[in-house]
């Protein structure tokens, strides 16, 4: 048989604390310490059971409490432990003096959550929700890009040997392509730059023989 729960008795009062409660508590505390929670209740008399009166003092009623709105450090620690110990709140409390655990888990689940969640940060593993996607096109863009002109094979092998080189009566600069301007069939590239067009625009019209 185990330890009959304190809270088990009959006549113990399970609502709300009072003033005149708290009074009495605090004034048994400050004169015989906290000593035995189980035994207090009759010694104090006060018809709570000892879990609760261990609770009300810690939580509510010792001395060194912090009052008021935490702190973005009291954030930051906090942040930092979980990501360590995780929901080990009693052990997170011990690093935030003032600062009982149930008031740091419900500040973590109303506050912090969301602020993390802010951040695109995953609660609880403290990690991206959504890393950045690597972007895999290291390549920029080609300013002024000059569509190439391919020579037909046709062309006579001889005149390549000169940088100019002549496309229907007309001049073209031969200039050495990029390995970005090169097309997938293998074809010579040509940049299209016309200088000085030999076009013969001289007509003759005459009647058949």
């Amino acid at each position: 048989m185990g330890r009959t729960p304190c809270c088990d008795k009959e006549h113990t009062n399970k609502g709300a604390w009072t003033k005149e409660e708290d009074e009495i508590l605090i004034n048994y505390v400050k004169l015989h310490g906290e000593g035995c929670w189980r035994s207090l209740p009759k010694a104090a008399g006060l018809l709570r059971c000892g879990k609760s009166c261990r609770l009300r003092w810690i939580n509510y009623l010792r001395p060194d409490l912090k009052r008021g709105n935490f702190t973005e450090k009291e954030d930051e620690i906090i942040i930092n432990l979980h990501s360590l110990v995780g929901n080990k709140w009693s052990l997170i409390a011990t690093r935030l003096p003032g600062r009982t655990d149930n008031e740091i888990k419900n500040y973590w689940n109303t506050h912090i959550k969301r602020k993390l969640l802010s951040r695109g940060i995953d609660p609880q593993n403290h990690r991206p929700i959504n890393p950045s996607s690597t972007d895999n096109n290291n390549h920029s863009p080609i300013s002024n890009y000059q569509k190439p002109i391919e020579i037909s094979p046709k062309i006579n092998p001889a005149q390549t040997d000169d940088p100019m080189m002549m496309i229907n009566n007309v001049s073209f600069k031969v200039t050495a392509a990029s390995a970005e301007e090169q097309h997938s069939n293998g074809s010579s590239v040509l940049s299209e730059e016309l200088l000085n067009p030999q076009v013969n625009l001289d007509l003759s019209i005459g009647l058949p023989r």
